[in-house]
């Protein structure tokens, strides 16, 4: 839970129940104890403000202040990416899926549209990158804005130019991990496993296939291929352990730069265990053995001076 956005919903329930904030704090911390603690804070903060009769149905919020569970937001933000439209079935019908990411100038966002009209104004390009739109009675699940029959999507006349596009990061701890979140954990590397190797297009990095003495790219066809490794290691941070995945570039930074010398990694992945670092990535769910995996985006040494300070800030 980012504590800005959390602090910021407190002052909006202080506001419209005219409680002071601090009353408001005690009551989101007596409901999670009467559940055992079973609740996060965000989850008892929205059932506090159902209590007391607040819902923010007719207001719309900065993307900073939205928090898992909320229903019926309303926000306007710009596209900045658009991922292509997904065909799926299930029970025996198809659907569509469209997901695209939306920015205003607080922070930025993940949607997923479930109704085939919303899907179509993206395929027909009525909204696009750059598009501004406005999404009305949408829920929040995770960290997602997600549409259905009932919400509204629609292109926006309001103008919104300085968009915060920085990708937000989370320092979370591994217990508390969910799909598709972007997060920062100090771990210790507790297991370390083979490099796996794979060919990808000189031109634009993408996996290619072996078609007899060639190596095909869905883009550029016939290509020279680039050798890349991955390596799995699992992460421990003292709440729970997680398998994560370092792509080529992001090996290095863990220590292991003899990938094919035999006796070298064997050394250097000995050396590994045991090692705290600072890893920043993407959690998504493996589907092979129906489990979560972090892949890693950034790797950096613990800071000492960082780490003093916020030990002495929980003291």
């Amino acid at each position: 839970m980012v504590m800005g956005n959390y602090n910021k919903i407190i002052e909006k329930i202080s506001k419209a129940s005219g409680l002071k904030q601090e009353e408001i704090e005690r009551r989101v911390e007596a409901k999670r104890a009467k559940l055992s603690g079973l609740i996060s804070k965000d989850g008892a903060l929205q059932v506090v403000a159902a209590e007391l009769g607040i819902n923010f149905e007719n207001e719309k919020f900065k993307l900073d202040e939205l928090l898992p569970g909320m229903r019926k937001v309303n926000v306007i933000g710009k596209i900045i990416s658009i991922f292509p439209v997904r065909s799926f079935e299930k029970n025996g019908k198809g659907g569509k899926v469209a997901n695209f990411t939306i920015a205003d100038e607080t922070s930025n966002m993940k949607v997923v549209l479930w109704d085939t009209h919303h899907i179509d104004l993206i395929e027909r390009g009525k909204v696009k990158e750059g598009s501004v739109v406005e999404i009305i009675n949408a829920n929040m699940r995770e960290n997602e804005i997600h549409l259905g029959s009932f919400s509204e999507f629609k292109p926006s006349t309001e103008i919104i130019e300085n968009v915060n596009t920085t990708k937000i990061i989370k320092q979370k701890k591994i217990f508390d991990f969910k799909p598709n979140e972007s997060i920062g954990v100090r771990a210790f590397i507790v297991q370390s496993f083979e490099p796996r190797f794979f060919n990808v297009c000189s031109q634009c990095k993408k996996k290619v296939t072996p078609e007899g003495e060639n190596f095909l790219c869905a883009e550029h066809g016939v290509v020279a291929p680039e050798k890349r490794a991955l390596i799995n290691v699992v992460l421990d941070d003292g709440t729970e352990t997680i398998r994560a995945v370092l792509f080529h570039e992001n090996i290095p930074k863990i220590g292991i730069t003899a990938l094919e010398d035999v006796s070298l990694l064997t050394q250097q992945r000995e050396n590994l265990l045991g090692k705290e670092m600072v890893f920043s990535g993407n959690v998504r769910t493996n589907k092979f053995f129906n489990t979560q995996e972090l892949i890693i985006d950034e790797v950096n040494e613990v800071n000492l001076n960082d780490l003093i300070s916020s030990l002495e800030n929980v003291a």
